[in-house]
């Protein structure tokens, strides 16, 4: 027997020789939780993604040297633009972390009540 609210579950007879029904509610969604989660979601995804475009624009800053050092007579090589985008794709990232972290810690201190 199925309600939209409640599951009926049949589970083993007792000492008693009774049948022992148990009834378990369905989860209901819950937004507070749906939200922490996706904040949490998003600082780790921005965390990890900081750390790759360093990684990257470390990368391309090494290149750039090597090409400028390989022939001196290159003004503005192609590494620079890809160093740039790189920094910029990591200072974007690391201002999601901020301020989903941000946003996170004041619903947090909103349900404490403070």
């Amino acid at each position: 027997m199925t309600n939209y609210k409640q599951v009926v579950y049949q589970s083993q007879l007792d000492n008693k020789s009774k049948l022992v029904l148990r009834r378990r509610t369905r989860r209901r969604f819950n937004p507070r939780i749906f939200i922490d989660r996706i904040i949490e979601t998003t600082a780790i995804a921005s965390l990890l993604l900081t750390g790759f475009s360093g990684v990257g624009a470390m990368a391309c800053w090494g290149m750039e040297i090597i090409e400028i050092n390989a022939n001196p007579n290159i003004i503005i090589s192609g590494w620079e633009y890809q160093k740039n985008k790189s920094l910029g794709a990591m200072l974007v990232s690391f201002s999601a972390f901020l301020g989903s972290s941000l946003v996170g810690a004041s619903f947090s201190i909103q349900r404490d009540k403070f």
